[in-house]
């Protein structure tokens, strides 16, 4: 049986790093072969990719040098982990993928769209998931999370425009892409956005159970 890629997508504090966890948990215990990832670090290298885009710093970071870090740190990430174990017939569950980058530099910061969908198509070799989760959450919540929970890395310390503007690029992603993004309401209670995911998941993939 092929592989099958499952991205979890969502704004800071949406609770998808903890739905990523809860599919995965809850596939374990029926296929062995299922892996959970992420996006950035989710390689050796790939983790220094990450400490170096996400530690708030005084020095200028281009919004370019930030997005060709991302899709570097992606290539890695398609050519060393996911790639093979899609091959081995694994299911691959990726906390942020492509539409994380058109979200945050195509649609935040402004960056060509068509440049960063060319650069994803590039970065992947093509590889689309064939399922995601978009976890939607006001933009003021996710912020009080994660200022509850822990603090702000150096994304997280945008303006609440930049983070406005992303919600709302998710969204148009979801629209324009129906048939793979499912939006998924994050102000439910944790336990009931997981049942309603593994729903989802046993109705289009029972064969992988």
């Amino acid at each position: 049986m092929k592989g099958l890629f499952v991205t979890f997508e969502g704004i800071e504090g949406a609770g998808k790093s903890t739905q990523a966890k809860e599919l995965y948990n809850y596939l374990k215990e029926q296929n062995p072969k299922v892996a959970l990832t992420r996006e950035p670090g989710g390689t050796d290298t790939g983790k220094k990719i990450r400490e170096i885009l996400l530690t708030p710093t005084e020095e200028v970071f281009p919004s370019l040098a930030e997005l060709f870090l991302y899709e570097a740190d992606r290539v890695l990430h398609v050519e060393n982990k996911i790639k093979p174990l899609l091959e081995k017939g694994y299911i691959v569950i990726s906390d942020r993928y492509i539409d994380s980058t058109l979200a945050y530099q195509g649609y935040a910061r402004n960056i060509d769209k068509e440049v960063v969908k060319y650069l994803n198509k590039l970065a992947t070799d093509n590889l689309t998931p064939d399922i995601t989760f978009l976890i939607d959450i006001p933009v003021e919540e996710g912020l009080k999370r994660i200022r509850e929970e822990r603090g702000f890395d150096r994304i997280e310390q945008e303006d609440i425009d930049f983070h406005k503007k992303l919600r709302e690029g998710f969204l148009k992603i979801a629209q324009e892409e129906k048939n793979r993004v499912v939006v998924i309401d994050g102000l439910n209670s944790p336990q009931e956005i997981s049942a309603k995911i593994i729903k989802i998941f046993e109705s289009r993939f029972k064969e992988y159970l």
